[in-house]
Parts: C-alpha cells; sequence; structure tokens
C-alpha cells in the first residue's frame, strides 16, 4: 500500500529536523576544535577560512577535495554544497563554542 502525501510530508518534516540536528552537531564539534585551535583569535576572510577548510577535508578524503576555490575559482569543487551552506554552518560552530572574535 502506497503513503498519502500527508505522511510523506510529515516523514520529510522529521527528516530535516534530524538533519539540521546532525549538521548543528557537526558544526558544534568542528567549532570547538577550531576555538582550541586558535581561529577564533585571527582575522580572516570567511572564504579564505573556507578554502583553507576545505584543503583539510581534501587531504582527509584522500586527495579528492585538494583542489579548492582558491586555485579554481570555483565554489566547493567537488562536494556538492553551495558556499552558504559551509559558511553557516562554520559560523553556527563558533558562535556555539562560547567564544568569538574580539
Amino acid at each position: 500500500m502506497k503513503k498519502p502525501s500527508s505522511k510523506i510530508r510529515e516523514e520529510i518534516v522529521r527528516l530535516q529536523e534530524q538533519l539540521k540536528a546532525a549538521e548543528t552537531r557537526e558544526a558544534e564539534r568542528i567549532g570547538r576544535i577550531a576555538l582550541k585551535a586558535g581561529l577564533g583569535e585571527i582575522e580572516i576572510e570567511e572564504a579564505a577560512l573556507q578554502a583553507a577548510f576545505e584543503d583539510i577535508a581534501g587531504r582527509f578524503r584522500g586527495g579528492q577535495g585538494a583542489t579548492t576555490r582558491a586555485t579554481t575559482g570555483k565554489k566547493n569543487v567537488g562536494d556538492g554544497r553551495t558556499g552558504g551552506d559551509t559558511s553557516a554552518t562554520l559560523a553556527t560552530g563558533s558562535n556555539a563554542g562560547g567564544a568569538g572574535e574580539a
């Protein structure tokens, strides 16, 4: 028996809430690590910081993301995200860590 559209919509809403919670947890974890590394005290443009994070992600993916926007001029090469997604996540994680830029 097929699900009615109302049940599918409810499931989509539930899954979106789960995704948001998972992204928040990930952002908080990365934000805490970034703050421990001293990134909260460095004045750096968001685009440059994102490019550095993309380089790091590429190293841990086995070189998949080694080519970043900094070298190609493209946003988030190969990971399927938009620039807004990552920066919003980083901002959330940094703020959630309890310390901000002075």
